[in-house]
């Protein structure tokens, strides 16, 4: 399949797909409901289920119609779906979610079109007016067309599959459709299965019975589960050691695209993943097994919330044979493939080498990968996927709690769908197959491959990066501004000497005002500056935190205190306790260095300071030392 054809594939199918996730919830309380009240649920309840009705015939196919008009213009194209979806809903005595993911864009469409003819046309007060009509006249004559002609349409050709799908259940070929899904999901088409197929097809087939089999084809979590546990068990490599974690995350997070590195790594487990497949839905026609509603995300614990009274036996043991081909099935393909010559110590050496030689090519990749970024000023680093809730939201969960360990608290880690990408962004993450979709929506910003988005290592180099940037920009600045004030200094700062009087131990105070203004009481006592400084200092925190970061604050005054300052001079002063200085709640600042100084001298006062102060060993000492004279020691030294 080449490129341009994926593309247009891909994009077809998450068009449709994103016409329904948004909406999954309502497919999960329609299951619910159903399963509870219903006559043959849990709690059968005659007046409770005059509501499950509603929701498939009515609420869907509406929220599906709204929706898929937003998607091409917004809440006006939106409006204009939902009226529009009206009229085939009336008309049709058939849940309409296929009729719904047609008109809704249709509508969509027409609006976008009619609001560029008339742009820049409309005179001024006139604009609500037009704005409200056009919605209202446009809706009402697609609701007419929907109601005489889309709909029937519509009714005729669900009837149509209906009876196609029929024919393929009673001659037992729905097992065969897992040689063409099983592949489609590796590329990242599996919600486009799920929610743009399967989800309106299951809806039409659950009127004619209890359950239906295709809530339950995509989303079983047998195959995949098979294919990681034989990497565990017969695997090798950085691949094999994940695979545990990743077949957890798996089956209980309904994370299906964690096992797709995996089949890529060794294309000969799609083979698995078919046979694991065509098993699973033998065994569920077999058995009659279903699911009441859409399992999203495809969890076992999801499927089991979904699964109707009286068909647990079936849908586990559908999903565990499934498993089980794929699980052994797997082990053959990984055995063979370890087993190059019939010589065991030629076959171990071979193997050896081909690790070694391997796992050096994917380092290399992986740095040149991350040595191709500029990490100069990235602010936001936004994980994507084709649905934004899947292996994004668990790579971004990953890097995220990896930059709160190293304090990159200036960095936002997020995780969108890719068609949600904002055009501003920093730097992009995606699955090596999803890549050149996020560069078309993003082309500014920068974008990293990733095959495995349980790498630990990636992020590890990720985060030493964005490190060593921070320290390299902080040490350049501080080194430019020093290089400037050099020869402006004033020379009284040379005779100022750091004593006893400049430190204050074991200070008590309860917010960062207060602290403040014990700091600049001892500049005042020391004669350094007037009692307005204080007042500066105070008016310098509203403008901006001086919280610095590793329990470091540095108050001083704003520009216009100049004329405060008598002369350069600081006060250290330790608060054991803690002072909140910077925005998060976690910024709290036990050491408090007031500064006044001529002419950018606190500048050359920090810069004295930069060996303790960098080391955290030393900070943690000055944040509870007793003694004066060690704070001495430890400055100086």
């Amino acid at each position: 399949m080449s490129t341009s054809i994926k593309l247009i594939i891909q994009n077809f199918g998450r068009f449709l797909s994103n016409m329904i996730m948004p909406n999954i919830s309502i497919f999960i309380t329609w299951g619910i409901m159903t399963a509870l009240f219903s006559s043959t649920g849990w709690c059968p309840n005659s007046f409770l289920e005059q509501l499950i009705s509603p929701i498939i015939f009515y609420l869907l196919p509406l929220s599906i119609g709204y929706t898929g008009g937003c998607l091409i213009s917004g809440t006006r194209g939106g409006l204009v779906g939902i009226i529009s979806t009206m009229g085939i809903v009336t008309n049709s005595n058939v849940p309409m979610l296929l009729g719904s993911m047609i008109v809704g864009p249709i509508s969509g469409w027409i609006i976008q079109f009619f609001d560029k003819k008339i742009n820049k046309k409309i005179k001024s007060g006139f604009e609500m007016l037009v704005n409200n009509f056009s919605i209202a006249i446009i809706g009402s004559i697609l609701s007419i067309i929907s109601f005489s002609i889309i709909g029937p349409l519509i009714t005729y050709l669900s009837y149509f599959l209906g009876h196609i799908i029929k024919l393929i259940t009673d001659y037992n070929l729905l097992p065969f459709v897992s040689i063409i899904i099983e592949p489609a999901k590796i590329f990242f088409l599996n919600n486009v299965i799920n929610h743009g197929f399967f989800s309106p097809l299951g809806v039409q087939d659950i009127l004619n019975q209890h359950s239906s089999i295709f809530f339950l084809i995509e989303s079983n979590p047998g195959p995949g589960f098979g294919i990681l546990m034989a990497w565990l068990f017969f695997g090798t490599g950085d691949l094999s050691k994940s695979s545990g974690s990743a077949a957890i995350i798996q089956l209980f997070g309904g994370i299906h695209e964690i096992y797709f590195p995996y089949v890529l790594t060794k294309p000969k487990l799609i083979f698995s993943l078919i046979l694991g497949g065509m098993t699973g839905i033998f065994m569920l026609t077999l058995l009659h097994g279903g699911l009441i509603s859409a399992a999203s995300p495809g969890s076992i614990l999801s499927i089991l919330a979904m699964t109707p009274k009286g068909l647990y036996f079936s849908n586990i043991g559908s999903i565990f044979c499934s498993f089980l081909v794929s699980f052994i099935s797997s082990a053959v393909f990984l055995q063979n493939k370890i087993k190059i010559y019939d010589n065991k110590c030629q076959d171990r050496q071979k193997k050896y080498k081909y690790s070694l030689n391997l796992e050096k090519l994917n380092n290399r990749e992986k740095n040149d990968n991350l040595k191709s970024v500029v990490y100069h000023n990235i602010k936001t680093i936004i994980f994507a996927c084709d649905a934004g809730m899947g292996s994004s939201a668990m790579g971004a969960s990953i890097l995220r709690k990896k930059i709160k360990e190293a304090n990159l608290m200036d960095i936002s880690v997020l995780n969108l769908a890719i068609n949600l990408l904002p055009k501003n962004a920093d730097l992009i993450i995606t699955h090596q197959d999803l890549t050149h979709r996020a560069k078309k929506y993003t082309t500014n910003a920068q974008h990293i491959s990733l095959k495995n988005f349980l790498n630990h290592e990636f992020y590890d180099n990720l985060v030493k990066n964005l490190v060593q940037n921070k320290i390299v920009l902080k040490n350049r600045k501080i080194e430019k501004v020093c290089t400037m004030n050099r020869n402006n200094a004033d020379t009284e700062f040379h005779t100022f000497q750091l004593s006893e009087n400049n430190i204050l131990l074991n200070q008590i105070a309860e917010n960062k005002e207060e602290a403040i203004k014990i700091v600049g009481k001892h500049l005042v006592k020391q004669g350094y500056v007037t009692y307005n400084y204080i007042d500066s200092m105070l008016e310098r925190e509203k403008i901006s935190s001086t919280w610095l970061g590793e329990s470091i604050a540095l108050p001083h005054g704003t520009i216009e205190s100049k004329n405060f300052i008598l002369k350069t001079g600081i006060m250290f002063c330790q608060f054991p306790k803690g002072i909140r200085f910077g925005e998060n709640i976690n910024d709290i600042a036990y050491l408090i260095i007031g500064i006044a100084a001529k002419n950018n001298e606190h500048v050359k006062i920090v810069s004295n300071l930069t060996n303790a102060l960098d080391n955290k060993d030393i900070i943690k000492k000055l944040s509870t030392t007793k003694n004066i004279q060690e704070v001495l020691s430890l400055l100086i030294n």
